[in-house]
């Protein structure tokens, strides 16, 4: 891999972009993207972006764009070939853990597709298997653009703000990004409880028609 990072950081830059789209957008496209180094491609584009060699907003918007279309790419690939893919023998392989995925799916819904692309095995299969299921368009691309958002202007500030400490980074990514998973989650929770303790019903809507609280 760090082959790999030191000629991804030594290219020009319309061929970093490149580099770094064509494997964001392939982690998810073609459902076998546990296989792929896009996160880390993310990170180096920050580096990269840092010294100057490339726009920080060009990335941003390359990143996330990239994340959303090949996620939904991941999508109509499940959706219409997913039993195929199941079936091939990379795939198979992770058997255990794409049944897995596929349970989490059943009971998060949406919020499957958001969490998952924080972490790299449900960040390559999640879209297919969504697409696989047949969950609603609409909802799969809601969740799919906020999660591509939040992970792609993340990660890429990530390697934009390490800079040369970029090697460091890349080896601590996977557990920053759960940590990030683990944080957005707490924080729906807690709206949640807010939400439904301070925001009582008037007792006067609470009671029977005709009949009005003793005061």
């Amino acid at each position: 891999m760090s082959g790999f990072m030191d000629q991804l950081l030594s290219v020009p830059a319309p061929l970093a972009y490149a580099l770094i789209a064509a494997l964001v957008f392939s982690e998810a496209a073609i459902f076998v993207g546990f296989v792929l180094p896009g996160e880390t491609a993310v990170v180096l584009g920050g580096v990269l972006a840092s010294t100057g060699r490339v726009s920080l907003t060009a990335l941003l918007i390359l990143v996330v764009a990239a994340a959303v279309v090949g996620d939904t790419v991941g999508y109509e690939v499940g959706k219409h070939l997913g039993g195929r893919v199941l079936s091939l023998r990379m795939v198979r392989k992770r058997e255990q853990r794409i049944d897995r995925a596929r349970e989490f799916l059943r009971e998060r819904g949406g919020w499957a597709v958001f969490l998952g692309r924080f972490t790299a095995f449900l960040r390559a299969v999640m879209p297919g298997l969504a697409g696989l299921s047949r969950m609603p368009y609409a909802t799969f691309l809601a969740f799919n653009a906020a999660g591509g958002l939040i992970w792609g202007v993340g990660v890429a500030l990530l390697g934009y703000f390490a800079g040369n400490s970029y090697a460091k980074v890349e080896s601590l990514l996977g557990r920053s990004s759960a940590l990030l998973a683990v944080v957005l989650v707490l924080a729906g929770v807690g709206w949640w409880w807010w939400r439904r303790h301070h925001h009582q019903p008037d007792p006067v809507e609470e009671t029977p028609a005709g009949h009005r609280p003793v005061t």
